[in-house]
């Protein structure tokens, strides 16, 4: 499995929009195990997105699809700063294919 976990900083008051955006462009991501979307706890402008995949190349093959490549321009629009804080091995999760607690 593959993982990244991305931190996402907006523009003022743009956060919903972004939420928004991130969930119409999620649908139908083939080989996406997990995709996480969180509202950062103490800061109203920042989105966090934890994501499991089968394997990277079905990551970089999402960002082919039309409804993720609409979305790019209109995020853009909106971001002020992303940061790909980590890329993980995810080893085990719940709800995750073929895992198991240790």
């Amino acid at each position: 499995m593959w993982g990244m976990v991305a931190k996402i900083t907006l523009l003022p008051g743009k956060r919903d929009e972004m939420l928004q955006i991130l969930e119409e462009s999620a649908a139908g991501m083939q080989g996406c195990l997990s995709y996480v979307v969180a509202k950062d706890a103490s800061d109203e402008n920042t989105v966090w997105v934890t994501e499991v995949w089968d394997k990277m190349a079905s990551h970089d093959a999402s960002l082919s699809l039309p409804a993720v490549k609409n979305a790019v321009p209109r995020a853009k629009a909106i971001v002020s700063n992303f940061e790909r804080i980590a890329i993980t091995t995810p080893v085990w999760g719940v709800g995750l294919p073929g895992t198991h607690a240790h």
